[in-house]
């Protein structure tokens, strides 16, 4: 596959998702930051933050599978855009009422976080149902390294905004560009074809469960990477480099991601299923991060981040091409909405397994203990997926949908999307996925 597929995917419709997405993820990846910003001043500020962060993670894994397991295939754009408005309300509040009681603000932060948090799912559901079947791996491609861009790019806009300007700015700017996702949700089309419900009327929630395999691979990818770059900064201390090496080695880390995602989706295929591509991504990314463990240099410590980017950013991959798989179409984005959960709490178990353990070992160490947690879960997720392909003797084949002439999409849509030819009805380290 070479970079036509690429400018296949880079239509009218996709350009307007775009927009979209970086309005509902961009505050996403600001909101941990910003919200230790907000309070800091305040005494016992840095505590305060870091539970507000936390509260605010728990809000996008309760209500990410509970929303999106919600979402109705056939209009899809009113939740979405609703969840969104939630969620813009939710940051503005912390933005204006800085200094209201710590209950309040953690209130607003759960809300800021539950109410978007079946936009990922949503989204990526839609990016899927607006380009031809044979681009859809460079449209998932293309997606997450947009989200790793974002992701990259958050953290500096953070920092230069609340110690520059004022700290509740990176929250109010939250709010604004969520406010602008929900409008510009209406330049989309209302959802993405239904498919026809299975023989004998399985529930979402029991169909969803069959992929619990790829859930906690998700978990497991997280969990690890969450540790090592929680315990980076106590890990270059004890090796003796500036800890603010800290966030140019994490980017690295980001713009790895987003060239591995580039070049997962460069190629049209890779060699073995993708269970194996998984498996041998994740004990890859494993080694790379035993060897950001030992290795004494701040050098071969960010090559080794740069390169356990490339390859997690295949990883992922791997898992969302596994959903689509194994799930009829009608389940993609409640199930994109499980793994994003499912992500995130396999990076808020990561901050507190880093807490507890260099309370009793050193930082490298910690690393490693993640590294072999990481490894048995990546074998149960696995054998899993073994054992359940076993037991429903093939993988669910893709849906085939009709196509037009231009090669789009036959779903029904209310109507075209403005100076465009009618187009298909209506994608995520951190918690990028």
């Amino acid at each position: 596959m070479s970079l036509r597929a690429y400018r296949d995917v880079l239509t009218r419709p996709v350009l307007t998702w775009s927009g979209v997405a970086v309005g509902a993820r961009m505050p996403v990846a600001m909101a941990p930051l910003a919200v230790v910003f907000l309070v800091r001043e305040r005494p016992g500020g840095y505590t305060l933050g870091a539970l507000l962060a936390a509260v605010y993670v728990l809000g996008e894994i309760v209500g990410a599978p509970l929303l999106g397991m919600r979402l109705k295939a056939e209009r899809a754009r009113p939740a979405l855009a609703g969840g969104l408005a939630v969620g813009a309300a939710g940051f503005g509040a912390l933005g204006v009422f800085p200094g209201a009681h710590p209950v309040l603000l953690a209130a607003f932060a759960f809300i800021a976080g539950a109410g978007p948090a079946a936009a990922p799912g949503g989204l990526r559901a839609l990016l899927t149902s607006l380009v031809p079947e044979r681009v859809v791996t460079q449209a998932l491609s293309y997606e997450t390294t947009l989200t790793f861009a974002i992701w990259a790019i958050s953290p500096a806009a953070v920092a230069g905004l609340a110690l520059s300007l004022d700290p509740r700015l990176p929250l109010l700017l939250g709010a604004v560009l969520m406010a602008a996702g929900c409008a510009g949700m209406w330049r989309l089309p209302v959802g993405w074809e239904k498919e026809a419900a299975e023989p004998g009327g399985e529930s979402m929630v029991r169909t969803v469960a069959r992929a619990w395999p790829v859930f906690v691979t998700g978990a497991a990818s997280l969990s690890l990477l969450g540790l090592a770059e929680l315990i980076l900064p106590a890990l270059l201390e004890q090796r003796g480099i500036g800890v603010g090496w800290a966030g140019p080695l994490l980017a690295g880390f980001a713009v790895g991601s987003g060239v591995g995602a580039f070049l997962y989706g460069l190629r049209g295929s890779w060699p073995g299923s993708l269970p194996v591509q998984s498996l041998v991504l994740m004990c890859s990314v494993s080694g790379c991060v035993v060897l950001v463990a030992v290795l004494p240099s701040g050098v071969l410590i960010g090559i080794m981040l740069g390169i356990a980017g490339v390859l997690q950013a295949g990883s992922m991959m791997t898992r969302q091409l596994t959903l689509r798989a194994v799930l009829p179409s009608s389940a993609l984005a409640a199930a994109y909405s499980v793994m994003y959960a499912a992500v995130g709490a396999g990076y808020a178990a990561a901050g507190t397994l880093s807490g507890a353990l260099l309370k009793v070992t050193s930082p490298s160490l910690a690393i490693l203990a993640g590294v072999g947690l990481t490894v048995v879960l990546t074998v149960v997720g696995a054998v899993g997926e073994r054992a359940t392909r076993g037991g429903r003797g093939k993988e669910i084949p893709l849906p085939a949908p009709s196509r037009k002439p231009d090669g789009t999409s036959g779903a029904a849509a209310p109507g075209p999307l403005p100076g465009s030819r009618p187009s298909a009805s209506s994608s995520n380290a951190g918690r990028a996925e």
